[in-house]
């Protein structure tokens, strides 16, 4: 019924503007077939089982005239692994829609909304496909601009839960503005702003935690809250090629939960429990551009800031804040295996990023970040170097070195296992033959003593522009220390073929694919997935 009305209402409002206005749209697929591997443990699932087959679809329509915008998205989940890797989920429906009217100064949104304030850390309302993140906010919106300068907005109503809402409430205003100081030449802008929201814990929800309460130890039990306020302020303060960014967010006695809160008997594992604390995060960010020089410098302190519409959820589930991550966002195969996940419990970090042009050919770039706990536990550390020579339009190298240091305990939940240590060479050689045929290749090698020890990567790219694109690539394990299903330690090849085709706004994408257990992240928020081996197809096109 709700699928229904939508699409009618939809149609009707287009109906009355017919012929008038912009409409736009982006459809996105994916299939994936599962190939069976007991070798590489990719087994032990409903789809390699018994349904050999998964996949997802969205389509998004949008239609604006004059100062009024709509848009729906219609969502298709047949056999997937996105919401649990290890699991199948079907589902078929409205996934999102939206009205927007602008009146004079005035801004009026209701449906499915996405939006943040400041950085995220008290609310951001978004989606990460890969990773099944849709935390829209179902409700309405008020933006209100007291001049070309100052903007207030107000929001209310829950957040999404796949075809489904949370039934918690969420509310929140945020005030920004922007100030301009000094001679036009050279002036220092400041761009201020403030947040906040409030977070109610329904009854239904609470009587979870209630439940959990009655089974723990009378040390351990606390009467909870339902009402939890976030507040933050922030700033971006720019002068010349200077960039100062500042945040602090703060928290009410909220309830979450916290999976390392009990240390057991065993030595190294831990029992977690629900608690109810404050938290806060600071965060600062400064940035120098000049000439040749590019520098960046970040620290961040998270304490309690575990921030969900209901506390009994887990993992990616209803999270209504983001917390940025510092750590280099790496896009080689064996530079991004070991990714961290950004920390709400306790996490204290630092990050430099160093970039110089020695000339138009030869550039360089060090980035070097540290994270711990507040206690001083170790979580991660990574130092990146790069370097890049251009010759001319006919060939481009890149190379360098990475060394990581990874607590697979805490990011992976694996209990009584080593600290990994790896040292990651690379290089990445493109080679243009005319302008519409390139080669590029990469080559790496992980060496690592931890978790399924070490690793050569190899993979080779051919371009024919505008039209295609083939790819073959091949992970081994040239060290192995796991052993598979069957119980043996054997070198391991994970190879991978794919073909891109591209036509007008249109891609499409076929690969076979073999790929070892790993950790996937978008943008600081990662989760586990098991070994894949089977064919994928992806096709996405705008409209």
């Amino acid at each position: 019924m709700k699928i229904k009305f939508t699409i009618i209402a939809l149609l009707a409002v287009f109906s009355v503007t017919k012929g008038q206005g912009t409409f736009s749209g982006a459809f996105e697929t994916n299939v994936n077939v599962f190939l069976r591997d007991s070798a590489i443990n990719a087994f032990n699932t409903p789809q390699y089982d018994r349904q050999f087959y998964g996949g997802e679809s969205w389509l998004s329509i949008n239609y604006s005239y004059k100062d009024l915008t709509i848009g729906g998205r219609f969502d298709m989940f047949n056999n997937s692994n996105l919401r649990v890797p290890t699991d199948s989920y079907s589902g078929i429906g409205i996934g999102r829609w939206y009205a927007k009217k602008s009146i004079n100064k005035l801004e009026i949104s209701a449906g499915y909304l996405y939006d943040q304030i400041g950085s995220g850390f008290i609310f951001k309302a978004f989606e990460t496909r890969p990773l099944f993140i849709d935390n829209a906010l179902y409700g309405a919106m008020l933006k209100y601009n007291f001049s070309d300068t100052w903007q207030i907005m107000g929001f209310a109503g829950k957040q999404k839960n796949a075809f489904s809402n949370y039934t918690g409430n969420l509310k929140g205003a945020r005030l920004e503005g922007f100030f301009s100081f000094g001679n036009e030449e050279s002036p220092v802008t400041l761009a201020p702003g403030a947040g906040f929201v409030g977070r109610t814990i329904s009854d239904e929800n609470m009587a979870g935690v209630v439940d959990a309460l009655r089974t723990y130890q009378d040390v351990d039990r606390f009467i909870p809250n339902h009402n939890t306020y976030s507040g933050t302020i922030y700033n971006t303060l720019a002068y010349k090629g200077l960039r100062l960014y500042t945040e602090a967010a703060l928290k009410s006695s909220d309830i979450f939960y916290n999976p390392f809160a009990v240390k057991t008997e065993l030595v190294g594992t831990t029992v977690g429990k629900l608690e109810q604390k404050s938290g806060s995060v600071l965060y600062g960010s400064l940035s120098y551009t000049k000439s040749k020089l590019g520098l960046t410098l970040e620290a961040k302190r998270t304490s309690n800031f575990n921030f969900r519409i209901d506390p009994n959820q887990r993992l990616l589930r209803g999270l209504v804040n983001y917390l940025t991550p510092l750590n280099r966002q790496n896009t080689y195969r064996l530079t991004a295996r070991y990714n961290p996940a950004a920390q709400d419990i306790s996490e204290l970090a630092f990050a430099a990023d160093v970039r110089y042009k020695f000339s138009k050919s030869l550039s360089a770039n060090v980035n070097f970040s540290d994270i711990k706990t507040i206690e001083g536990d170790r979580l991660f550390q990574e130092l990146f170097t790069e370097l890049i020579y251009k010759y001319k339009r006919k060939w481009q190298l890149t190379s360098g070195i990475q060394f990581v240091t990874y607590n697979q305990e805490i990011y992976e939940m694996k209990s009584e296992v080593p600290l990994v240590k790896t040292v990651v060479p690379y290089v990445d050689f493109l080679y243009r033959f005319d302008s519409k045929n390139t080669l590029r290749t990469e080559f790496q090698y992980m060496d690592t003593k931890q978790d399924f020890g070490s690793w050569l990567f190899g993979l080779a790219e051919y371009s024919i522009a505008p039209k295609w694109s083939f790819e073959a690539s091949g992970m081994y394990n040239t060290h192995p220390k796991k052993a598979n299903s069957k119980g043996e330690i054997e070198k391991t090849l994970y190879p991978t073929l794919g073909v891109v085709f591209y036509h007008e706004a249109q891609r499409y994408t076929l690969r076979y694919v073999k790929q070892v257990e790993g950790v996937v992240c978008s943008g600081g928020i990662c989760r586990l997935e098991p070994a894949f081996s089977g064919i994928r197809f992806n096709m996405a096109t705008t409209f």
